[in-house]
């Protein structure tokens, strides 16, 4: 893996921070890239599907609800889902204290490429490429045995207590989720978890996402179109500001985030594992000129050295395998080289007849 970054790292939030007028080049989107806000091609009245958690353990008509969503959708809004409100909403403003900081206390978390733990604000590592109107820290949870504290912010205050505790919650959540979505498919429930290694080998990693206010939000993207390389990501969105679009054919829809809830979407891996059943759906970022944003990603993913491939069960004759097995650190590597792609990644995986 390639140790530094192409070019100097800018933060956005200090461009931003400027008042500067209009967007740098660095930061324009190709006209097919660009976002369509309140256009023909967004859908302004139709939302995500919503799952109630209390409704689906062992009771059938909640599990069709959450393999239709994974069928049609690739998303879903998750309510009842066990993690204190309390805790959501002191993660949320303690990143949010955290980006306030002066830049020269967030640079001393400064990432680089080949782990990308740390504070950052680019994706990919091909020269010259068009970047996105956003910054980042990312840090590893699980395994265990990568999970190191002390490369996670020491301020504000409690964060890194804050990041221990939302981790084993959302955690529990991602456990039951896959438990779901596994007799949701009607295997056992404990059959994905295996899938992905086993409790002890899954990895997880929490990204949180700063979109600065734009100038020229119309030009660009927070976090260009892509579909996330790992099992599930559990996002807690801002509730104030609006910002992630779901393609949903060829229009995009921006979600509505109901208060206290999660958004859960099905990533590359239980699309492979499903043979194709549950889709993990482009989706997109778009920011504002008015207002800046703040969300969390948790990422819950297969073991790094797990060979991920379609379930045997889910394999017959007349539906062969789709996908060809890989490891999931080789897999995620090309989204780390290359930055977000569309479905590239996972198209490129298609068994040839």
């Amino acid at each position: 893996m390639v140790a530094c970054w192409p070019e100097p790292i800018v933060s956005v939030q200090a461009l931003s921070q400027t008042g500067m007028p209009t967007v740098p080049n660095r930061y324009v989107k190709p006209p097919h890239q660009r976002p369509l806000i309140n256009s023909d091609q967004t859908e302004a009245d139709v939302e995500i599907p919503v799952v109630d958690m209390s409704d689906v353990c062992g009771k059938q008509e909640g599990l069709r609800r959450v393999r239709k969503a994974c069928e049609e959708w690739g998303f879903f809004q998750v309510v009842n889902h066990g993690v204190s409100h309390g805790l959501m909403e002191r993660m949320r403003g303690a990143w949010r204290e955290f980006f306030e900081l002066p830049l020269e206390e967030k640079r001393k978390y400064a990432n680089s490429p080949d782990t990308y733990e740390g504070y950052g604000s680019r994706l990919g590592v091909v020269k010259d490429a068009k970047l996105d109107w956003s910054d980042y820290f990312f840090l590893n949870y699980l395994p265990s045995s990568i999970r190191n504290p002390s490369k996670w912010p020491s301020q504000p205050p409690k964060i890194r207590e804050l990041i221990e505790e939302y981790g084993q919650e959302v955690k529990k959540l991602c456990e039951r989720l896959v438990e779901t979505l596994s007799e949701s498919l009607g295997l056992e429930p404990n059959y994905l978890m295996k899938a992905l290694g086993g409790e002890n080998k899954v990895g997880a990693g929490l990204r949180a996402n700063f979109y600065p206010k734009c100038p020229q939000p119309h030009l660009t993207l927070g976090l260009s179109s892509h579909s996330d390389p790992g099992g599930i990501t559990i996002l807690l969105p801002d509730e104030k500001v609006a910002g992630l679009q779901v393609r949903r054919g060829d229009r995009w829809i921006t979600v509505k985030s109901i208060p206290n809830a999660f958004i859960v979407n099905i990533g590359d891996q239980i699309q492979i594992l499903s043979n194709g059943i549950y889709k993990s759906v482009e989706h997109q970022v778009i920011v504002n000129s008015g207002k800046e944003r703040v969300s969390l990603a948790f990422f819950y993913n297969p073991g790094s050295d797990i060979p991920i491939g379609p379930v045997e069960e889910l394999v017959s004759e007349n539906q062969p395998a789709l996908y060809k097995p890989i490891r999931f650190d080789k897999y995620r590597l090309l989204i780390r080289e290359k930055g977000p792609s569309g479905k590239n990644q996972v198209d490129s995986l298609l068994a040839r007849r």
